[in-house]
């Protein structure tokens, strides 16, 4: 099975063309923005102008990616891309996580005791 990588390198090889090769960088650009998703690579240079023989060339990027089924592909995040992405938590963020949990557990203390009062007013369990 063939890569999208695969695919763009025999397209480099079949048409050595300066207009090929600025086509196929822009398509290489726009796979780095969206995580080597292909459909929405060729979706954001639907409005970008391309070097002439271009289209036709984006065109047989997509069948070929879409017979190996690698035209919808994105890359997962590893482990330490995601940890990059994580924001630092300040001490404003703490105070609010007490706050909330605090009202929520006391909104949940009030609920018992509703309950309790309730089934005792019901069965009279506690004199």
């Amino acid at each position: 099975m063939a890569t999208l990588y695969d695919i763009i390198a025999d397209l480099r090889r079949e048409h050595q063309t300066p207009s090929a090769a600025r086509t196929l960088d822009m398509v290489v650009t726009e796979l780095g923005r969206t995580r080597d998703n292909l459909r929405l690579a060729l979706d954001r240079l639907e409005q970008q102008p391309v070097p002439t023989g271009g289209r036709a060339l984006l065109e047989e990027l997509a069948a070929r990616a879409r017979l190996e089924g690698v035209d919808d592909y994105e890359v997962p995040l590893s482990r330490d891309e995601l940890k990059a992405s994580y924001e630092p938590i300040d001490s404003s963020q703490v105070g609010i996580a007490v706050l909330l949990g605090g009202s929520t557990l006391l909104i949940v203390g009030l609920g018992v005791a509703a309950f309790l009062w309730g089934l005792n007013g019901l069965l009279h369990l506690f004199g």
